[in-house]
């Protein structure tokens, strides 16, 4: 009888709590009384919005560049990103003496690209819809000499990003249910494996902007489901198909994904601004969105939610507040 080993496993990703110590905020656990009776459940809340670079992406990115040999460092990493990675990678460089260059796409939020940039990093933007990213990186990386750290299908990465779960179990201890958002899968593939890893029984619940269903489709499929990039005001999550992976991952530990619409994304950012007094990105949103809107069946008693960053500008932040994109 043979054994399919995982790519990551609970030890990585203690291992990347060890290495991200003091480096990475640990971020808070918030309650809402008002929350935990709107949806008849104890909702803990793992604020990854005060992360560094404003979201869960910095642990990921930290992990894997602080491994890189000193000849890596010093020719430098390449990246590519709608945002949060971008910024995550390009902190990471920084602080670790080293240079970045970050492929975005040309529609970006600003907010996102300056920040990139006011990190220190070289950006080359490309049409998401029209533009393979993944190639121009692997080029760029090829032709530079650098060492290219994917926003989620890399093991160091996914464990990395599994360290915000593990911490909210810390704090917690056990929970009947830890809802994650989906976009590439490293932060649900990470938060499973550190989850189910110390309590198998818990129920893993991603959820995905109606618009960007891959997960769920590939889910239902049994194998990885390619659709044209979907146009969500959930940028982070805007892609056409799960990390190959991050989907080997997710096929074995995620039990369910549950969609939500843009309109109850909306919902769920004014919630959190004007009941829990915290700003949250479109993607960093969705979890929350699928808990208001009822989405998810059979609510357990003790459930966790990643909010997952709160990188939006003050501009946008209101105009999606008001029903606007």
């Amino acid at each position: 009888m043979t054994t399919t080993t995982p790519p990551v496993t609970l030890d990585d990703v203690r291992d990347a709590a060890a290495r991200l110590k003091g480096v990475a905020h640990r971020t808070p656990v918030l309650r809402s009384r008002t929350l935990d009776a709107l949806v008849g459940a104890e909702v803990f809340l793992k604020c990854e919005n005060f992360q560094r670079v404003g979201a869960f992406k910095f642990r990921g990115a930290y992990n894997a560049a602080s491994r890189l040999t000193p000849d890596q460092l010093a020719r430098g990493i390449a990246a590519y990103s709608s945002g949060n990675h971008a910024q995550a990678v390009a902190l990471a460089a920084r602080e670790l003496g080293t240079t970045a260059v970050i492929v975005m796409p040309e529609d970006a939020p600003r907010s996102k690209r300056d920040a990139t940039a006011g990190y220190g990093a070289e950006i080359v933007t490309y049409d998401r819809y029209t533009g393979d990213r993944v190639a121009i990186a692997e080029a760029l990386a090829a032709e530079r000499g650098l060492a290219l750290i994917p926003p989620y299908e890399h093991p160091h990465v996914i464990a990395g990003q599994g360290t915000a779960a593990l911490e909210l179990l810390e704090e917690t201890g056990e929970l009947d249910a830890l809802l994650t958002p989906v976009g590439g899968g490293g932060l649900m593939a990470g938060s499973s494996t550190a989850a189910k890893g110390q309590y198998p029984d818990i129920r893993t619940i991603g959820v995905e902007p109606e618009a960007g269903d891959d997960t769920k489709r590939s889910l239902e499929a049994g194998r990885r489901i390619g659709i044209p990039v979907p146009k969500t005001i959930a940028d982070g999550q805007a892609l056409h198909t799960p990390g190959e992976l991050t989907f080997s991952v997710n096929r074995r530990l995620l039990d369910e994904v549950v969609l939500v619409s843009d309109d109850e994304i909306r919902d769920a950012m004014r919630f959190a601004f004007e009941r829990l007094k915290i700003v949250v990105e479109p993607s960093g949103a969705t979890p929350l969105a699928a808990l208001l809107s009822g989405r998810v069946s059979r609510l357990p008693r003790r459930v966790g939610v990643i909010v997952s960053g709160g990188n939006v500008d003050a501009d946008r932040f209101a105009r999606l507040c008001a029903g606007g994109e």
